[in-house]
């Protein structure tokens, strides 16, 4: 009898564990791989897509990275592919899943890949005319007001990295756009401050109002958004106002199932979850860093197909442990090429800059630790080659910074 292996979620993590219990997997001969029905549930009504993609779809109508393994991988992968399918609850005693349409689907092994949502600590944040980007159904519902002639002015709450997307994709259709954000940068997660002062610039140059030291109070508006009111009084109209506040993993329907979750799902270092025969991958998966040891949800695609790499390898008889989770983001919109990972608070910096273009690295004990660079990446390979080794740089400090080959 097969064994049933259900995944939840249809995002890059999801997709990935599904494709590799159907393809190749090193060290396992096909007469050994076990017998699986693969069940993939998604919430949304689409095949799987890759969300890194979105804007470039909607900018050039192109699906082909959006829809990154195939609209028809799933039929292609033999997997029983369940979209508009919504999670209630995990029984993890009775090993069931119970769905929204009252229905329940048994599982032997489950993989829980259900991603993140929108976190937006905001009054007002429920009214309708409040948009997110965190998903294909919300975007698509954005973009076709803008399309439609409905949506002329925006506001957005938030200039982390998908915040300063949104705001860039919106005004390359037109739409005029006031972006918010509460710190005194922009992608304050992501960039050290002479970075960030390069990328607000950029941001500027495309038409964006970025108002940094900014706070939004709550979305306003009669029945439906028309506004942000800002902590000082003033009030923003906008004919859509969008969310970009943050991400929290969607872990709610893991209430009260043995599955330990704090700010994600808790794993051991082969992604395995508190739950016997229960993994967790993407970002959704609370798992330690690379660098630091410490645990946290590094919700970017490169971290989710590695994980679900891990995952696979589990479920096929064959546990290899998890080497962590990585830091990094890279912005292909901004107009110049921006990389930055690791650790920005190290107290030992190298710096070069010159015509616009900026390089920096972040020491600790002569090893890197991090590293950003703008409007020349080369050597970006190299830089996390030698900070996820931990190599002692000190003997080649001064050649460090020259972006010449060799």
């Amino acid at each position: 009898m097969a064994t049933r292996v259900v995944i939840a979620g249809a995002g890059p993590a999801g997709l990935t564990v599904a494709q590799i219990l159907r393809g190749h997997h090193p060290g396992l001969t096909p007469e050994l791989a076990p017998e699986l029905d693969v069940v993939m549930l998604s919430a949304e009504p689409y095949p799987p897509y890759a969300p890194p993609a979105m804007a470039d779809h909607f900018l050039t109508g192109r699906d082909n990275a959006l829809y990154w393994k195939g609209r028809d991988v799933c039929a292609q992968l033999d997997i029983d592919y369940r979209p508009d399918c919504r999670i209630e609850r995990l029984d993890g005693e009775a090993r069931e899943l119970l769905l929204a349409d009252g229905g329940c689907l048994a599982y032997d092994r489950l993989v829980i890949a259900t991603g993140s949502g929108l976190y937006a600590p905001v009054e007002g944040r429920e009214l309708p005319g409040v948009y997110n980007f965190k998903s294909l159904s919300a975007a698509e519902s954005l973009i076709a007001g803008v399309r439609a002639g409905q949506i002329r002015r925006a506001v957005v709450v938030g200039a982390g990295f998908i915040g300063v997307e949104i705001a860039l994709l919106l005004q390359d259709l037109g739409v005029q756009v006031t972006l918010l954000e509460a710190l005194d940068r922009v992608i304050p997660a992501i960039l050290e401050p002479e970075t960030a002062d390069i990328a607000l610039q950029a941001i500027r140059d495309r038409g964006v109002d970025v108002r940094l030291n900014t706070r939004a109070e709550a979305f306003i508006g009669e029945g439906r958004a028309s506004g942000v009111r800002l902590v000082s009084g003033e009030a923003l109209q906008a004919d859509a106002c969008i969310a970009a506040t943050g991400v929290k993993p969607n872990i709610d329907w893991l209430a009260g199932s043995g599955v330990e979750t704090r700010w994600g799902v808790v794993v051991d270092d082969c992604l395995r979850t508190s739950l016997p025969g229960v993994y967790a991958a993407g970002d959704v998966a609370e798992t330690r860093d690379r660098l630091s040891g410490e645990r946290y949800v590094h919700a970017i695609f490169p971290n989710a197909v590695a994980q679900a790499r891990v995952v696979a390898s589990g479920l096929l008889g064959d546990p290899v442990e998890y080497p962590g989770a990585e830091s990094m983001n890279s912005l292909k919109h901004l107009g110049v090429e921006v990389i930055a990972a690791g650790d920005h608070a190290a107290p030992d910096q190298l710096a070069w800059r010159r015509d616009g273009k900026l390089r920096k690295l972040f020491l600790r004990d002569g090893r890197i630790v991090g590293y950003s660079l703008v409007g020349d990446i080369r050597g970006a390979g190299v830089y996390r080659s030698l900070m996820l080794k931990g190599r002692d740089v000190t003997p080649v400090r001064g050649r460090l910074l020259d972006p010449r080959p060799g």
